[in-house]
């Protein structure tokens, strides 16, 4: 579920909080890192947790304002008919039937950050769109249709609202730094949410990875070092912002300690990354270290890449 370039910015975000706190024996600092990259991994993943539960929380408001409006002494026609629909949206059973969802839920205590305020407000505005008036007016009960209302709940209602992203920022931990992971897991999960373990979004072989990378960048710093000050010949050093450093560091320890990366794949993540978190000028900058550097490995024959099942 969750992408290696998801995976790539949290190894750069722990990367970071290492860097600025207090320094300490190597040994300790990388067992604390692992700890930290775990958290952030995991909290990630709860965030993106909640964010479906939110939906769900929305859709099965439509219960009680139908109840609530027919139990009006005097209840109008259209009070007496309000829409359920949405309720049992197809595509949001599917979540309701997972039981790793529940679990994951329950386990993390996850309840906790729904609002109950938040969840009508964003009801009240989901049912005068023209989106969802057009679908409970449809008889058509397709996957494609249930999908595209539920995108629509998620990206105008949720995203969409700077008021409720304002209120995700403050009540959310770590909401602000982990939306744009969010925003591309939901992505991701809206094109294909069957058989999701929510108790295992990450797989063994990634969280692997996740751990080999930071490693790997903590051990061979001085070395990396080594290797990148040079290029920054035409750059004052002293500018060069902190989290560009971290990830040509990442960058270099993929090019020569990780065998089924292909180079071309590091270049293009870091790139994006960097442009991404980093200052507007990070992505070109990024981009001509690493390729002058790759260069200079495949002249020396420092790269051995074998081929590997499965994306990047």
């Amino acid at each position: 579920m969750i992408s290696r370039r998801n995976i790539r910015v949290k190894v750069m975000q722990t990367l970071y909080v290492l860097a600025v706190s207090e320094p300490g024996e190597q040994e300790v600092t990388k067992k604390a890192g692992s700890k930290l990259l775990d958290d952030k991994l995991d909290r990630s993943l709860d965030l993106f947790i909640v964010s479906i539960l939110y939906l769900l929380r929305v859709a099965e408001y439509a219960l009680i304002d139908a109840q609530q409006r027919s139990s009006k002494y005097l209840p109008s026609e259209e009070d007496k008919n309000v829409s359920t629909r949405i309720v049992d949206n197809e595509f949001l059973k599917t979540i309701s039937a997972n039981k790793s969802f529940h679990d994951r839920v329950k386990e993390a205590h996850l309840e906790q950050y729904i609002d109950a305020e938040w969840v009508k407000k964003i009801y009240q505005q989901l049912v005068k769109t023209d989106e969802y008036l057009k679908y409970i007016a449809s008889s058509d009960r397709s996957a494609t249709q249930e999908r595209n209302i539920i995108a629509t709940l998620w990206e105008k209602e949720m995203l969409g609202n700077e008021e409720l992203q304002n209120h995700f920022d403050e009540d959310l931990p770590g909401w602000e730094d982990d939306k744009d992971m969010i925003v591309m897991l939901m992505s991701n999960f809206m094109k294909s949410s069957s058989k999701v373990n929510f108790m295992n979004l990450i797989s063994k072989e990634k969280r692997e990875y996740a751990h080999d990378l930071l490693h790997t960048v903590m051990d061979k710093e001085e070395y990396c070092m080594e290797l990148i000050n040079p290029k920054l010949k035409n750059w004052d050093t002293e500018r060069v912002a902190l989290i560009d450093l971290f990830l040509l560091r990442m960058g270099v320890c993929e090019f020569l300690y990780f065998p089924t990366i292909p180079t071309k794949v590091t270049i293009n993540e870091y790139i994006e990354i960097a442009k991404q978190y980093s200052t507007p000028q990070s992505g070109q900058f990024v981009n001509g270290v690493l390729d002058n550097l790759l260069k200079d490995f495949v002249r020396d024959n420092m790269i051995k890449k074998q081929e590997r099942n499965g994306k990047s």
